[in-house]
């Protein structure tokens, strides 16, 4: 009986010395902790990005940093390869079928022509999509409130984002008769957004000038094919126009034009006026689905599509004034965040 109690109190000991080491053993790895506590996992994610650009990149940041809010934190337990096209059709196929030939815990396209390649590509792995314009349209999904199979994600239009924008320009810009558009017409994206507008401007009497861009090259003389054929500028969501948005911005500066774009990341940079939202947060919320898939172990084809529901018009004073535009106290009331959306 002594040895017998001797026995078990050795076995006591080591257990304990075991629990000691491993941190009490019921946390198994998949368990998704909280805050920025590290996951036990390691996991690893292929990011395909159409083109370097500030929304596009800040959608990238975004979407990282849920991550790392869930404590999946890249150097430490995942491993991120980021292949950017550079704009370039053939660039993009081959990076999609590069990261089809690979096993990845979960694939990110972002922008509409890298998830669509992606999405054909990779049929096992979950894909999730970010800064996609119209993921019906471009066939990267079916539904949006059930994809189905190994896709899902969030678009980065809401269509009353550009009616209110273009609402906006006919109330307080009286004299816009025609808004010029330079687009580059071999994204889908693009196109849709100019339907868009075209139908949101037409209700008010306004006509659409496009003004053709298939590369980052034609961007500027496209502008400059505009002055004096259009009263505002408008750009949509547009890879290859915004790659080369600066070229606008100088045009319409010089030209003394109002200069409206769609997305607050131009707006920053020159543009007058959008409504819109933050890509960090876009990126964000793509991220927290990735978790979810990631950590919680949900299904990809069950998460709905999302799109911006925040949205807010957001407008810059020092463009305004590069642009000659006289900025009224009531344009100013018609931004919600004034704190943040008014950008001084």
């Amino acid at each position: 009986m002594i040895v017998k109690k001797k026995m078990l109190a050795t076995l006591l000991v080591s257990a304990a010395a075991l629990v000691a080491v491993t941190g009490c053993g019921a946390k198994n790895e998949n368990s998704s902790g909280s805050g920025n506590s590290a996951d036990s996992k390691s996991y690893s994610i292929a990011i395909s990005q159409y083109v370097e650009h500030p929304s596009l990149d800040a959608t990238r940041e975004g979407f990282l940093a849920a991550l790392k809010d869930a404590g999946i934190t890249e150097g430490d337990n995942l491993k991120v390869d980021l292949e950017n096209a550079q704009a370039d059709a053939s660039n993009n196929l081959s990076i999609a079928q590069k990261i089809a030939s690979k096993d990845y815990d979960l694939v990110l396209g972002i922008a509409t022509p890298s998830a669509l390649a992606v999405v054909q590509e990779e049929k096992e792995n979950p894909v999730l999509f970010a800064a996609v314009t119209d993921p019906l349209a471009a066939k990267i999904v079916s539904n949006l409130e059930k994809p189905g199979g190994n896709v899902s994600g969030a678009s980065d239009t809401n269509p009353a984002a550009i009616t209110q924008l273009m609402d906006f320009v006919a109330k307080h810009f009286t004299n816009v008769k025609t808004v010029g558009m330079v687009i580059n017409e071999g994204e889908p994206n693009a196109v849709i957004m100019a339907d868009l507008a075209e139908k949101a401007l037409s209700a008010h009497g306004i006509k659409l000038e496009k003004a053709p861009a298939a590369a980052t090259s034609e961007v500027k003389q496209a502008a400059e094919s505009l002055v004096g054929r259009a009263d505002a500028l408008y750009i949509a969501l547009d890879n290859t126009v915004v790659s080369s948005v600066d070229s606008i911005i100088k045009v319409a500066n010089d030209n003394k034009i109002p200069f409206f774009s769609s997305d607050r990341d131009t707006v920053e940079k020159g543009a007058f006026a959008t409504v819109g939202f933050k890509y960090f947060d876009h990126g964000y919320q793509v991220g927290q689905m990735a978790v979810d898939i990631l950590k919680n172990g949900k299904k990809i084809g069950d998460m709905k599509v999302t799109v911006p529901d925040k949205l807010d018009l957001i407008m810059n004073l020092k463009a305004a004034e590069a642009q000659g535009i006289t900025v009224t106290d009531d344009m100013k009331n018609e931004v919600k965040d004034q704190a943040n959306n008014i950008i001084q």
